[in-house]
């Protein structure tokens, strides 16, 4: 087990150093020069405050000295200084990273409570009217994008409703009930696609347990419909759920670059939106690594905890 994780960790760090380095190129063919962004509104800026100020900005060298400087720093936990701020990324990281988990969690719980009892339902009345209306709802959660489905809520729920998230971000300890109904909204679109997907993904399996030999065994045994199915169909189902499940902590967290600024969160998700418009360099590459990083770490535990869900899972060194 040890070994196992140890490699997954250094597949994780080698992802994240490749994926850090493929943004960090992407971001110097962006359309745009970060120095004279900054100079915009200044008046009478002149070629030499230009170049003193690229020359602070250490944007003066080669660009291979640039990406080696940046990977030292962050080997030590360094993301360098926001361009724009003038703030440690750390800083703003740190400060901004608790409230995207927080969306994500909530997505992510909203997508397991709706999602199971649907693939549940589909399963168990397989073919059925019921089956047919969940399969649909299936589909339209995967196939409508979060943030189109964010602004329906919003818009719909003001029309017909006469109800709007609150304007202000406050967090949960200064008003939860605030927050939380800030939350509910961008929650319930990033949830959608997870639900859908759960929800897919737990009917197939289900389907193909419960008209396994085995089943038909405990249910010749005399055994009742709802162990049949719960102990002993979902258990053995849940597995391909729980992959699913990792994976789609991807979607979740690129889809919070564009909820969290229609909904005015001050996320990670706001942060790179607002650091990619102005070519804040540092601040994109320290989200990239720690969004890497999250993901990582997320699909490592799910992975361990495929052992505890079904014991024939084993490590053995490969």
């Amino acid at each position: 087990m040890t070994e196992y994780v140890v490699r997954r960790l250094l597949y994780g760090v080698l992802i994240v150093g490749l994926v850090t380095v493929f943004v960090f190129l992407v971001l110097r063919l962006i359309p745009g020069d970060v120095v004279r962004l900054q100079l915009a509104n200044a008046p009478g800026v002149g070629e030499a405050q230009i170049d003193e100020l690229t020359a602070a900005l250490g944007l003066d060298q080669p660009l291979h000295a640039q990406l080696v400087t940046f990977l030292g720093d962050a080997l030590h936990g360094d993301f360098g200084t926001s361009f724009q701020s003038q703030e440690p990324v750390t800083s703003l990281v740190a400060e901004r990273l608790p409230i995207t988990l927080q969306l994500g969690a909530m997505a992510i719980l909203i997508g397991i409570l709706a999602g199971v009892p649907l693939g549940l339902l589909s399963a168990v009345r397989h073919n059925s009217w019921l089956d047919q209306g969940m399969r649909l709802v299936s589909v339209a959660g995967i196939s409508i994008p979060n943030f189109w489905l964010g602004l329906l809520l919003v818009t719909y729920l003001a029309l017909y409703f006469g109800w709007s998230p609150p304007l202000v971000y406050q967090g949960p300890g200064q008003d939860l009930e605030s927050n939380l109904l800030h939350m509910i909204l961008p929650a319930l679109a990033l949830g959608a696609s997870t639900m859908a997907s759960i929800a897919r993904m737990l009917r197939s399996s289900l389907l193909e347990v419960l008209h396994s030999n085995f089943i038909r065994a405990v249910r010749a045994k005399g055994a009742p419909e709802t162990l049949v199915i719960f102990k002993h169909g979902v258990r053995n189902s849940v597995v391909p759920v729980f992959t699913l499940l990792g994976l789609q902590i991807g979607n979740i967290l690129g889809g919070t670059v564009i909820l969290e600024s229609i909904f005015g969160i001050p996320g990670m998700g706001m942060l790179i939106f607002e650091a990619v418009q102005m070519r804040d360099y540092p601040v994109v590459l320290g989200c990239v690594v720690v969004y890497g990083a999250v993901f990582v770490l997320i699909n490592l535990v799910v992975d361990l905890l495929y052992g505890v869900i079904d014991p024939r899972i084993r490590y053995a060194r490969r």
